[in-house]
């Protein structure tokens, strides 16, 4: 059976620092994936990677389709990605964001139409952010924002997601309304979530995998109670020597 997404030999980094060494693990069928470690381990690395911004050694699978030989994989709607802070610097109605998650569908100057725009009210609605449809976004509060950000992102319905600390500076109510979303998309609409996380806690009710790249030999551990405990004593403990 093909693997939804599948890391061999991945090395990767920047000039002479080698932050990802020999990478390898396999995604069986849609799941949640956090990637966590140290600052530096190569987590931004990896998405960097996915998304062709670096080059690399091994392959990247996804779907089976190497993405090196895969020219604009956002538009075949086989990736997305959300960056650790979107800025919008300008007045924008929170409809008119969330429906720009229909971009890949719409040829260059193609306008969204009234049913783009009801398939976005229908996503904030699933989000329980109706009442912020007509709001002008850069007035909303960080977690409305995020929220909304997550909104555009399932409108894209790419397969595979690379989130990059989608709940960093948000309170407690909004973190786990982020990664109940999460674990909705896997469980409800089959999506493949890779999360790079620094927050383990809310780690502990979820149903995926975890990926430490700070680890020597990094691999994909079944998430439960003991082991979100055991890999945060673990980065507690400090960084490990590089070999």
């Amino acid at each position: 059976m093909n693997s939804v997404v599948e890391v061999k030999n991945l090395v990767a980094g920047y000039g002479q620092r080698v932050l990802i060494r020999n990478l390898c693990f396999s995604i069986p069928s849609p799941a949640f994936v956090a990637i966590i470690g140290h600052n530096g381990a190569g987590k931004t690395t990896l998405f960097r990677a996915f998304q062709g911004k670096i080059d690399y050694q091994g392959q990247l699978l996804v779907q089976n389709h190497d993405l090196r030989h895969l020219s604009n994989p956002s538009g075949k709607g086989l990736l997305a990605y959300l960056p650790q802070k979107n800025v919008v610097n300008f007045p924008i109605k929170v409809h008119d964001l969330v429906v720009m998650g229909l971009f890949r569908k719409k040829r260059f100057f193609e306008n969204y139409t009234s049913e783009d725009y009801a398939l976005a009210a229908h996503t904030l609605e699933q989000l329980q952010l109706s009442h912020l449809i007509d709001h002008d976004f850069t007035t909303l509060s960080g977690g409305e924002q995020q929220l909304v950000w997550l909104a555009q992102l399932m409108l894209q319905d790419a397969d595979i997601n690379l989130l990059d600390e989608p709940t960093q500076q948000l309170d407690v109510y909004y973190k786990n309304q982020v990664f109940g979303l999460l674990q909705s998309w896997v469980s409800e609409r089959r999506k493949t979530i890779l999360c790079i996380t620094h927050d383990l806690q809310n780690l502990m009710t979820m149903e995926g995998y975890l990926l430490n790249l700070s680890k020597p030999e990094p691999m994909l551990e079944i998430i439960s109670p003991e082991t979100v405990l055991q890999n945060q004593a673990f980065l507690e403990a400090g960084r490990q020597p590089v070999q």
